[in-house]
């Protein structure tokens, strides 16, 4: 096995130096559900490019030393839970834990449960996700106590489009929007696929910008595959809090990026990579800071 490297958050890093990193925690991520034969791959490969940006570039945050009500800094919530591959490797490379944990997904007595969870107490995970639907929630309920707190960071959210057929999502959004929750900002993983098919199929959800603008949200739309495209609104984003709204991003992205077989289908969604399909899919990801 390469060495194993992990990289420090810097605000200062470059988009081509965040793709190449993007690589590595694909790599981690087939490599992760390859190595227990479960998990999701398609949505953690989609999200990638989010996780990465969000973690080296966005967040003001310290993964060491770590705790819970993470004071001064910029907290996030992963809804979805089960796209935790990626959420595991951004937070590996950024610092949070060993990147050779990683080695562990899935398996007894793992940190690292298939849906976060709290009470292994892995840093960077601050609350259980493995029901959909509640992430929304908690992060309006982190967003006012900073306010209360008088402090001034941000909180973020991912949550995925099938999500939103969640009615918790909707009672959530209300709320937000009508206590002006504007230290907030919410996404979602707009790739247009669950766990059964196409979105459109199972249930549409029409007019997914019309339906956030009128529940009272300022909403803004971008490419989540495109580093630059989704460095340049999730800016625009931070730029618009403060101003009495919550803010949405519907990050346009696709399952499975970055492997050709994962792509343009619901099918893997949660089903694992079996040796030649591992084998594939590395060989089409750059190996940028070595493999665990």
């Amino acid at each position: 096995m390469s060495q194993t490297t992990s990289t420090a958050p810097s605000p200062t890093i470059s988009t081509v130096e965040l793709t190449r990193i993007a690589s590595q925690i694909r790599r981690d991520i087939v490599r992760q559900v390859h190595g227990v034969q479960s998990g999701h791959p398609g949505g953690s490969l989609g999200c990638a490019d989010f996780f990465t940006a969000l973690y080296f570039k966005i967040l003001k945050h310290s993964p060491q030393p770590w705790d819970m009500d993470g004071k001064d800094q910029d907290l996030f919530f992963l809804s979805n839970g089960h796209v935790s591959p990626v959420f595991y490797g951004a937070l590996a490379r950024s610092g949070y834990f060993p990147v050779k944990e990683l080695a562990t997904f899935r398996r007894i007595n793992s940190r690292l449960q298939g849906h976060p969870t709290t009470h292994e107490g892995l840093p960077g995970v601050r609350m259980a996700s493995g029901s959909l639907g509640q992430g929304l929630s908690v992060a309006i309920g982190a967003a006012l106590a900073k306010k209360m707190n008088g402090d001034d960071r941000l909180v973020y959210t991912l949550h995925g489009d099938g999500e939103l057929q969640e009615g918790q999502i909707w009672e959530a959004a209300m709320f937000a929007a009508g206590k002006k929750v504007d230290n907030l900002i919410s996404t979602v993983d707009y790739n247009g696929r669950q766990i059964d098919g196409d979105v459109d199929d199972v249930l549409p959800l029409g007019d997914l910008k019309a339906k956030w603008v009128a529940f009272g949200w300022d909403v803004l739309e971008t490419n989540g595959n495109n580093m630059e495209a989704l460095l340049k609104t999730m800016a625009d984003a931070k730029d618009r809090t403060g101003k009495g709204k919550p803010v949405m991003v519907l990050m346009r992205t696709e399952m499975g990026q970055g492997v050709d077989f994962m792509m343009n289908s619901h099918a893997w969604h949660g089903i694992a990579p079996n040796d030649e399909q591992l084998k594939s899919a590395l060989a089409q990801l750059e190996e940028t800071l070595g493999d665990y």
